[in-house]
């Protein structure tokens, strides 16, 4: 595949291209669950903002390497900071945890959770487009069991897709939440026996995504993000409208989508059509 630009060069986690046009990003600290420390949280952050610039990458997934998705912060990192006088003070990138927890971004990004997935882990699911899990895979806040808050993003984000009793439940309890028992209140897409089947579903739909008009998905995962960020159906369609129509009708996809319908042929996108930029 070639690029724009090369891609960044992570030391905490494997970038791959399994299939066209997407970018599979592997979580590598198996040894301590894939926790994200301070470089991690840089390094993930770069990764999303060159997709969102690559013409030819047009989703995302995230997934992790061992038994865990992501267990959360790098504990032992934090302790450090709060209680050595020789440590720095915690920061994350403005896209918040894992670069994810508070992205706005261009493109979607799929998380395929293939185990543990705690605290920052479930920070990033919450604000994640789409998320397929397996059956093992479990799902918490237990940042109040160590004193902490769910401080990345996470909080204002759950009880919008869950609901306030429940988002209360998890996040003040810090209990443990069940794949099957997180599918049944929509905090999950989909749940599959095994991690291999979750990573090759995740990448399957990662493909019907990237299959579509790039234009088309861009604008309408914004139009979605509107409504999900608090904004009326009227007034965000007004966004949408005064907006993204006009660089969407500008670019060359929309003409090709049209062609290829009347044509009654398969349409050939063009990566690089951004009036959208």
């Amino acid at each position: 595949m070639t690029f724009k630009t090369p891609p960044p060069t992570p030391q905490h986690a494997k970038v791959t291209f399994p299939t066209p046009h997407v970018l599979q990003v592997t979580l590598s600290r198996p040894k301590d669950l894939n926790c994200i420390n301070t470089a991690g949280h840089n390094e993930l952050h770069a990764l999303w903002e060159w997709m969102d610039e690559e013409p030819s990458i047009r989703v995302g997934v995230l997934t992790g390497e061992g038994r865990a998705f992501c267990a959360g912060a790098d504990l032992k990192e934090w302790n450090n900071q709060v209680n050595s006088a020789e440590g720095s003070k915690r920061q994350q990138p403005s896209s918040g945890f894992g670069g994810l927890s508070r992205r706005s971004g261009k493109k979607p990004i799929i998380c395929a959770v293939n185990g543990i997935c705690l605290g920052g882990g479930c920070e990033m699911i919450v604000n994640a487009d789409m998320v397929i899990a397996c059956e093992k895979a479990f799902f918490g806040f237990p940042e109040v069991q160590r004193g902490v808050v769910a401080i990345a993003g996470a909080l204002p984000r759950v009880v919008r897709t869950i609901g306030r009793q429940r988002a209360m439940e998890m996040v003040l309890t810090g209990r443990r939440v069940t794949a099957v028992e997180a599918e049944k209140w929509g905090f999950v897409n989909e749940v599959l026996p095994t991690p291999e089947e979750v990573v090759t579903r995740a990448l399957e739909i990662a493909g019907q995504i990237a299959a579509n008009s790039p234009d088309a998905v861009i604008v309408s995962r914004e139009g979605v993000k509107l409504g999900w960020e608090g904004v009326g159906a009227e007034e965000g369609s007004r966004w949408l409208i005064d907006g993204w129509q006009k660089r969407l009708n500008e670019g060359e996809n929309i003409k090709e989508g049209l062609r290829a319908f009347v044509e009654k042929r398969q349409p050939k996108w063009v990566d690089n059509s951004y009036a959208l930029h």
